[in-house]
Parts: structure tokens; C-alpha cells; sequence
């Protein structure tokens, strides 16, 4: 298995995770991208997408013109569109992906329903968190057979990383 998901339900440590996991194995220029909420009035009301380059971009917010609707979330698919371009053309010379995450916010694009399957066939590992709810192409990524999925809870997220550290190792050093 060369790629490996992580679930859990919300704030348990997904996107900490891969932050983590971005940082122990930066000597193999992972390529990918960070989902962030970002948080108005201790509500949330959007995300932000950034690469490891250090772009970012609004792609999902209550107050954006779209007539992609996710939920409460209005979706610039044509700003992820490009940036999912900028940082996957860099892709040749990393040696595994990131990706944080694979939701449905990500699945309104067509270009990352595209992109994900191309990722999870190459010959580089995939560590990516995704939702631990999902029907559709979340659901069949999620029962992939070259896929192992691994839950994050408060209680084990620290033994989780270590677990990671070992199994990524692994796969990059076979």
C-alpha cells in the first residue's frame, strides 16, 4: 500500500498531522497543499488553500460570488482550478504528495476529481487526510485497494504521527 489516508472527525489533528508530516519529510520536497478554515467571529465561514511554496488562496467562502454552492460555502472552483496547476506542475520533482484534504469543498472541482486518481496510480506515495463522512468519489477513494486508511482520534494522534513517520519511511526508502 503506497498510499495512505487519514480520517477522523473534525478538530481531531488531520491537518496537524500533515502539517508534521510536511516538516519530518521536507528532504523529499513534498508537493500538495494545507486546508485552513478561516474563522469570523468564532464562526467558520470559509476556506483557504496553500501550498508548501507558500501560496494560498481564498477558494470557499459565505460572501464569494459563485453559483458553486457547497453547503453554506460559495466555491471559486476557477481559483482552485489554478492553483491546484501551480502546484502540481512542480510535481516531477518531489517525492511524495500532500494533500489536506480530500472533502467536498476540494470535490467541486472537476480539475481535482481529475487530479487525485492521477496522483494515487503514480508510482510516488499519497498521504492525504480525508473526510470521515463521504458518499461518491469520496467514498471510492476512501475503499481503494492500494489505499490504507488510518483514523485520528485526541487519544492517539501523537502515537498516530510516530506510526506515520515509520510507514512513510518506509514507503520512500523501499
Amino acid at each position: 500500500m503506497k498510499n495512505i489516508m487519514i480520517t477522523g472527525a473534525p478538530d481531531a489533528g488531520k491537518t496537524t498531522i500533515i502539517k508534521r508530516l510536511c516538516v519530518i519529510f521536507k528532504e523529499f520536497n513534498p508537493v500538495g497543499f494545507i486546508t485552513s478554515e478561516i474563522i469570523e467571529d468564532e464562526s467558520r465561514v470559509g476556506f483557504e488553500v496553500a501550498n508548501l511554496f507558500g501560496d494560498s488562496r481564498v477558494f470557499a467562502h459565505t460572501k464569494l460570488k459563485s453559483k458553486v454552492s457547497v453547503g453554506k460555502y460559495k466555491v471559486d472552483v476557477r481559483t482552485f482550478d489554478d492553483f491546484l496547476d501551480k502546484t502540481f506542475s512542480r510535481e516531477k520533482k518531489t517525492g511524495l504528495y500532500m494533500i489536506d484534504e480530500i472533502g467536498k469543498v476540494e470535490c467541486a472541482s472537476k480539475k481535482f476529481l481529475k487530479l487525485i486518481p492521477e496522483l494515487l496510480d503514480s508510482n510516488k506515495p499519497v498521504i492525504a487526510a480525508i473526510a470521515d463522512k463521504g458518499t461518491g468519489f469520496i467514498n471510492d477513494i476512501r475503499k481503494r485497494e492500494d489505499v490504507v486508511l488510518l483514523e485520528i482520534t485526541d487519544q492517539n494522534r501523537d502515537l498516530r504521527i510516530k506510526e506515520l513517520t515509520m510507514m512513510i519511511r518506509d514507503l520512500l526508502l523501499d
